[in-house]
Formats: C-alpha cells, structure tokens, sequence
C-alpha cells in the first residue's frame, strides 16, 4: 500500500477538479454505488465488469476494465477511508499504485470534486501524468453525463 512519506507529494501527484451541477450526496453516491459507478469508470469507449466492492474501511475492490479494443486490464484496489458524504480514499494496489483521495465539496447545490492521485514514485508521475490528466477528464464527462442521465 501506499504511505504518505511526504508531507509535500506535489512531484509525484496529479490533481483533477471540476464543479458538477448536482447535489454532493448524489455525486457521492455515483461513486459508491457499484451500478452507477461501473457506468462511467474509465476512459471513454471502457466499460467495467466488477467482481468484489467492499465499501468500507479495509475492504476490497476488484474489477475487470474492458478497453476500447478488447483488451482487459485487472485492477484491484481497497479502501482506506469513507466519509460520506465528503471524502473517499483508496490505495490502487494493483499496477501502477497510486492513492485516490477523492473530496466532494458543498457548493450552494452544486459540487466541487477534487481528485487527487498520488503515484507511488515520481517516476511513476512522470510515466503517467498526461495519460491520467487525459483519462480523468473522460472520466469526469462520463460522470457528468450520468448525473444529467438520472437527474435532469
């Protein structure tokens, strides 16, 4: 698992913010309800097949993602803290290892979302930063999307 050595991870950390038109609560539960969650985690043309989500402190999550030109990609990760409705952090264990510290900020009806991906190495960062950067901003059209899909 990852360990916070540093106080300051900024060379080895991506940070991903946008503000999404819906309450923090249902933006929270997009996150932590497995069908709503498998639904826009990835990239764009990826789809998910979950096999264990066990949310709670400790406990587990595995899923198959199935990329765009069918190769799949295990990835197995646990959770280290929930605090719904404001934050969740999770330490991805499989290949590459990072930490997720994903907070939901309240902001009049709206949400503010800061992701956080903290690599284990700064080589690692450096590997991976445009991709992550890229990826998390589908990600994060995906999620809109799905808001818009079930709320408005």
């Amino acid at each position: 698992m990852i360990q916070e050595q540093f106080t300051d991870t900024s060379d080895r950390e991506v940070i991903s913010t946008r503000i999404f038109d819906t309450t923090r609560e249902r933006l929270f539960n997009a996150w932590t309800n497995p069908e709503q969650l498998a639904k826009w985690g990835g990239p764009s043309g990826f789809s998910n097949t979950f096999h264990e989500f066990d949310l709670q402190a400790g406990g587990y999550w595995r899923f198959t993602m199935h990329g765009p030109n069918g190769a799949n990609y295990e990835n197995e990760s646990v959770f280290v803290s929930i605090q719904t409705p404001n934050e969740i952090i999770l330490d991805h264990i499989s290949a590459p290892k990072f930490r997720v510290v994903a907070t939901f900020i309240d902001q009049g009806g709206k949400t503010r979302l800061s992701f956080r991906q903290i690599f284990e190495t700064h080589d690692l960062y450096e590997k991976l930063k445009s991709f992550v950067t890229d990826a998390n901003e589908q990600n994060f059209d995906r999620l809109e999307a799905l808001i818009a899909e079930l709320y408005h």
